[in-house]
């Protein structure tokens, strides 16, 4: 069984900085494609940004590309999502997921291809 733990989630001004983390434990991390969503009160949960396990291949959206960073340490088991200038509208819960469906490494930006996920983090930006 795979799991996943993110951490690092909370309160910050506009404009600060977090970092997120998600370790995996259960499965080969080198070998998955991982990536990260977030959901808002009311909203559905939407791709952030993703990487695969090579960690040659990222994506962002839109909303956050030139603001975020993401990476990986396939030593430590464990994915980074380092969140700059953070604005009110980045305020939600951020979750990492796995994907299982190809040992190729790749990028996938639909919820419905990833396999397992974490419990999430919250990120608050308000002053």
């Amino acid at each position: 069984q795979v799991q996943l733990v993110e951490s690092g989630g909370g309160l910050v001004e506009p404009g600060g900085s977090l970092r997120v983390s998600c370790v995996v434990s259960g499965r080969a991390f080198n070998r998955l494609n991982m990536g990260w969503f977030r959901q808002a009160p009311g909203k559905e949960r939407e791709f952030v940004s993703a990487i695969s396990w090579t960690g040659d291949t990222i994506r962002y959206a839109d909303s956050v590309q030139g603001r975020f960073i993401v990476s990986r340490d396939n030593t430590r088991n464990t994915a980074y999502l380092q969140m700059n200038n953070l604005k009110p509208e980045d305020t939600a819960r951020y979750y990492c997921a796995v994907s299982t469906r190809t040992e190729l490494p790749r990028i996938f930006f639909s919820r419905d291809d990833y396999t397992y996920w974490g419990q999430g983090t919250q990120v608050t930006v308000s002053a």
